[in-house]
């Protein structure tokens, strides 16, 4: 069968073959992405302003950055300067660049009287394809 001159057996294969590969590329950035947890504990006297420094430099990180995938922080809540941050971005050399921009330096040099202690977790996902709506 033909549409518009061309075969449509031509155009299955076509088809099959874009879904082939972005299935592969979807897969292989699952399998590059690197996802950590950062455990924060905040000087509760300054709990406050570290919340609004957080928050600048998630929302910038996320707009502009393309390999931050997710920033998302949380506080306990019988401890609430036990702050612990998702991350996850889509590979190594994301993280990297993540680290020299403008806004995370600001972040860090803006923070670093307020963090009492920051613990690094690599983690490897238990269901790497969920995505957060």
């Amino acid at each position: 069968m033909k549409i518009n001159n061309v075969d449509l057996g031509l155009i299955q294969i076509a088809i099959v073959g874009m879904l082939t590969f972005s299935f592969g590329t979807i897969a292989a950035q699952e399998k590059t992405q690197m996802v950590r947890l950062a455990k924060l504990v905040i000087d509760p006297t300054q709990l406050e302003s570290y919340k609004a420094i957080l928050k600048e430099e998630i929302e910038a990180s996320v707009r502009i950055e393309p390999g931050v995938l997710t920033l998302y922080a949380v506080s306990e809540k019988e401890k609430p300067s036990h702050i612990t941050i998702l991350e996850i971005y889509a590979n190594t050399d994301a993280y990297k660049s993540h680290l020299q921009t403008p806004h995370f330096i600001k972040y860090k040099t803006g923070t670093k009287d307020m963090v009492k202690s920051l613990e690094l977790a690599e983690t490897v996902p238990l269901v790497p394809g969920m995505k957060i709506k």
